[in-house]
């Protein structure tokens, strides 16, 4: 099959999930880009408000989406609470009144609205007359409204659930789930189901919860990613924090997301709020507005599930202002990013998030509308793809004997003398003993390569294997709750990162252990700390034990009697004398990452521990065979089963040969997970996920929006190389079509000169099409 690229924009793109076709053939011109007009990433538009005709301003109200329409209800205007339901049609921008029949809810805010089927359930919510102040009570009716009829119905439900409004509210396994919430006089954090499949047979069924339950709270947002229920923040009076807790739906069991893997440096997770919206889309969690003490902020805050880390999305240049030509054709300028506002809304239709309402700054209602695009590639593998390789123990070539009892852990020689300065030093000292003795560096291409022994007598095989752990992901495991030897063992790490020079994982272990320092563990850590003279926790757990709160408790259990004498004197002196606080201005060193690490390898660090060829139309290039096979499918095998005999192996994409550029963005991309590249290497690379089985198609995607966004008239003719090599028919007559339409520009790129015979010809033949006969007869008549 062609390919079939559309427009091209200067813009970054939305770029559409690609799949493999394993049918097809390795060439490349069974692969088709199917370009469309995509919207650009993480642009903010704003679309046309709510006229009051319609129906009010207002905040404390719902969104719903239901195939392409947005449906508000209820909410307040500031003088009286509203029962309308609105409906925005996203295609069309336009807006009107629903239709409905039958008795709607009484007015109401702060209720909660879901989408099950084709109908819309509402529950709870506060109701009565707020410009009186008189009826002001908290409802439990449940009603629902069928899209298709415009019929409102009231479920009559058995069941004790406590009347309430501003609390969480989302559908799983055809269940209607609520959480928390406010019933006039204190906050809640009960659960209760009910299922929506029979209104004969239903019921409210109260939920047994267990694990770390998120403190009473209302105010806050749920949202529903990959069968987990999620909570972020909220008003609970004095225990109000910025935690995040994850439900399983299956075991009823609740989880505080940790944050002590976030090293100093990395983005933080949002501040402490109420009245904001959070969405689920693909594996992201996607937090907007609220109050947060005292402030509106508008930035959009992401949070990826899978790696469990935050940032703050930057949205697209043209998100920030949009100039046009109003009355009198008088320019005029219009912010497209909403301000920060409380009480507002959000649902995502397809790939985008629709926010509309709230409150914005001094109180003021709004009926504004936005939309903002998401990004949906695939995400990097590059951490887990590694994690596999410790895991799996394919292709080790080092064996380190550790600790007094001499245990055996297999390792990568790439990776590790990559991460860790220190074990580099250890590896190639090794390697020059035996280049004395035997003939060690030179067999290192062969079929089956020697195992490389290291001794380390200073460390001991289960907190080595941690740290090696690290050196592969860039993570260890935290802590369990309760388990005591879970955090000496991480003290144990802790030990080997200052040994090592570690820095990254001396402040990942650091965190980790305060974090689970608590009232039954303190002085088992603090005793230990002693032991491993490891003073930076130590004096934490000094500062812990004394604190007002904490010390009365901590002397009177069993452990304080059995703590040795010296560590009871510091504690008793601490108490009665505290020392000076010591403040240091000095930054933190939290070291370099995996990506960092594998870039510098790729770059000439790891050189002298290449142990493969790779030739590129008869050019070599070396490279590590760990390396390789974490990343892909199609060098694992070869390594494993196919390996050639002198340890080279010829690189093509199906029958093409790629640019040496294009080669080295893919060993980037391999090594680092680096997905930036010039547009003629995506053309090179677009089949390369398919040919080298790598683990999504996360290149493939990128390929893709970097051909969409980035064909100019500067790189058109490298371009147009590219896509006359790699038969991309359809490019390759894009990029004529823009010569021909810039051919004034294009005649003075100096690389034209230098373009093949048969590419000239293509151009001539082009610019002559386009000559119409008129524009022929012109030129007869001038010669």
């Amino acid at each position: 099959m062609p390919w079939f690229p559309g427009a091209m924009s200067c813009k970054s793109k939305v770029a559409p999930s690609v799949d493999f076709d394993h049918s097809c053939s390795d060439s490349v011109e069974y692969l088709t880009l199917n370009f469309g007009p995509f919207e650009t990433v993480h642009r903010w538009r704003r679309l046309p408000p709510c006229d009051e005709f319609v129906g009010a301003r207002r905040s404390k109200h719902t969104v719903v989406a239901y195939r392409d329409a947005i449906y508000v209800f209820g909410g307040d205007n500031g003088k009286n609470m509203l029962n309308d339901l609105l409906r925005f049609d996203v295609k069309d921008c336009s807006w009107c009144r629903a239709f409905t029949t039958g008795t709607p809810p009484a007015p109401r805010y702060h209720h909660s609205a879901v989408v099950y089927g084709s109908s819309m359930f509402v529950f709870g919510g506060y109701t009565g007359d707020i410009y009186s102040n008189s009826n002001l009570k908290n409802k439990n009716d449940l009603f629902e409204y069928k899209f298709a009829t415009g019929q409102w119905t009231e479920w009559k439900v058995e069941g004790r659930l406590v009347a309430r409004s501003a609390h969480g509210a989302t559908v799983y396994n055809d269940k209607l789930w609520i959480f928390a919430g406010y019933d006039g006089n204190a906050r809640l954090n009960d659960m209760w189901t009910i299922s929506l499949q029979d209104r004969e047979q239903a019921y409210w069924e109260e939920i047994e919860q267990s694990g770390e339950i998120p403190p009473s709270c209302c105010n806050f947002p749920v949202a529903v990613c990959q069968d987990k229920m999620f909570v972020f923040s909220g008003q609970s009076g004095a225990k109000i924090t910025n935690n995040l807790f994850q439900f399983e739906f299956k075991g009823h069991i609740w989880t505080r997301i940790p944050t002590e893997h976030l090293l100093r440096g990395s983005p933080p997770p949002p501040q402490r709020r109420y009245g904001h919206t959070m969405v689920a889309f693909d594996r992201h969690l996607y937090v907007f507005g609220g109050a947060a003490d005292n402030t509106l902020p508008n930035e959009l805050h992401c949070y990826d599930v899978d790696s469990q880390t935050w940032e703050v999305i930057q949205p697209s240049t043209d998100s920030e202002f949009l100039c046009g030509l109003g009355e009198k054709g008088l320019p005029f300028g219009l912010w497209c990013m909403p301000s920060g506002r409380l009480f507002h809304a959000a649902a995502v239709i397809h790939d985008a998030m629709y926010i509309f309402g709230g409150t914005v700054d001094n109180n003021v209602r709004s009926g504004e509308m936005y939309r903002f695009q998401f990004s949906c590639y695939p995400k990097c593998t590059l951490h887990e793809d590694y994690g596999k390789l410790w895991e799996n123990r394919q292709f080790c070539d080092v064996e380190f004997t550790l600790g007094e009892r001499e245990e055996k852990v297999l390792g990568h020689i790439a990776i590790v003398t990559a991460r860790c300065k220190w074990l580099r030093k250890k590896i190639l000292q090794e390697c020059e003993y035996l280049a004395k003795t035997v003939s060690f560096c030179s067999g290192r291409s062969s079929r089956v390569p020697p195992l490389l022994e290291v001794s380390i007598r200073e460390a001991d095989a289960q907190p080595f294997e941690v740290l090696m752990q690290f050196l592969y992901t860039d993570k260890i495991q935290y802590p369990r709750r309760g388990h005591v030897q879970d955090v000496l063992l991480i003290m144990d790490v802790y030990k080997l990162a200052l040994s090592f020079k570690l820095s990254r994982l001396e402040q990942l272990c650091v965190q980790y252990i305060e974090a689970s320092v608590d009232l039954q563990n303190v002085l088992s850590v603090c005793e230990n700390a002693n032991k491993l003279q490891l003073d930076q926790l130590k004096e934490h757990c000094l500062n812990f034990v004394v604190k007002e709160s904490h010390f009365n408790q901590v002397i009177m259990t069993k452990e304080f009697e059995h703590l040795s004498t010296q560590l009871i004197v510091e504690i008793v002196r601490r108490k009665q004398q505290p020392p000076p606080r010591v403040y240091s201005d000095q930054p933190v060193d939290i070291g370099t990452s995996l990506v960092q690490d594998m870039k510098a390898c790729l770059e000439g660090a790891g050189h002298e521990f290449c142990d493969i060829i790779l030739l590129l139309d008869g050019h070599p290039r070396p490279a590590h065979k760990a390396i390789l096979a974490a990343r892909s499918s199609y060098f694992e095998a070869m390594f494993r089963s196919f390996m050639p005999e002198d340890g080279q192996v010829n690189i093509s994409i199906g029958e093409m040969v790629p640019s040496t550029q294009a080669f080295e963005s893919m060993l980037r991309y391999i090594y680092y997970g680096d997905v930036n590249m010039p547009p003629e290497d995506s053309l090179y690379l677009f089949a390369a996920p398919y040919y080298y089985g790598f683990s999504n198609n996360r290149l493939q995607a990128y390929c893709k929006q970097n051909l969409e966004m980035n064909v100019t008239v500067e790189n058109v003719l490298q371009i147009l190389e590219a896509a006359d090599k790699t038969q991309a028919l359809d490019m390759k007559k894009h990029c004529l079509h823009i010569i021909v339409h810039q051919f004034t520009k294009v005649s003075k790129l100096p690389n034209l000169r230098s373009l093949s015979q048969p590419l000239l010809l293509d151009i001539i033949d082009s610019l002559a099409s386009h000559i119409s006969d008129k524009q022929c007869t012109e030129m007869s008549s001038d010669i």
